[in-house]
């Protein structure tokens, strides 16, 4: 039942994935503006065990398959939240799929750059909550091998295969970094700042 209600709400024709809370190019902007910038801190300590991720979020679905059903068209699920069927178009490269397995999760702001950034001093239940987000523009299903070509690169480091989608990528990632209070270094204002100037 649960899975028919959120099939419901899954909009059908739309290119791609959309996360909640993706702001104006304005408040992005504005956003960017205040963010404090300041060299990235150190990667000593950090392990994606410290992000407790794929959490259960109810009607016996993980973060992961809440994101699968959100973010892709036609989905059907199992008993088990696992979808039996469904496309997904990855907004990062135009790619499409029609198995799951496919996909990834990715987080757009990633761990290991958010551990670099202020949360190597949070509680683990604030990194949880961080890696599970389905609440802001944080979590996005994308083509997986490009999620991997990411890893934990940072905008000027790394930026959406699709032209078409910086202005979108980086006001998700000044989203992000705004919400958790997160800092950014000047090579990645700079990238920010002209993915933008994009929109």
């Amino acid at each position: 039942m649960a899975g028919v209600a959120l099939l419901g709400a899954t909009t059908v024709g739309v290119a791609g994935a959309t996360p909640p809370g993706i702001p104006s190019t304005a408040d992005a902007q504005s956003a960017l503006a205040a963010l404090t910038v300041q060299p990235d801190g150190s990667q000593d300590g950090y392990s994606r065990d410290k992000f407790p991720h794929w959490i259960d979020q109810g009607d016996s679905c993980n973060t992961r398959e809440a994101v699968l059903k959100r973010d892709g068209t036609d989905v059907q699920v199992g008993s088990d939240c696992y979808p039996t069927s469904g496309t997904w178009e990855s907004p990062y490269d135009g790619g499409s799929w029609t198995s799951p397995s496919d996909v990834d999760i990715d987080h757009v702001v990633p761990l290991a750059d958010a551990w670099r950034t202020g949360a190597s001093s949070w509680t683990q239940d604030q990194r949880e909550a961080y890696a599970n987000d389905l609440s802001d523009p944080q979590l996005i299903a994308v083509t997986d091998n490009v999620n991997q070509e990411k890893g934990d690169k940072s905008p000027d480091q790394w930026k959406p295969p699709s032209t078409d989608y910086w202005c979108t990528y980086a006001k998700m990632w000044v989203a992000v970094k705004q919400k958790f209070e997160l800092t950014i270094n000047t090579a990645e204002k700079s990238a920010l700042t002209d993915m933008l100037g994009r929109c």
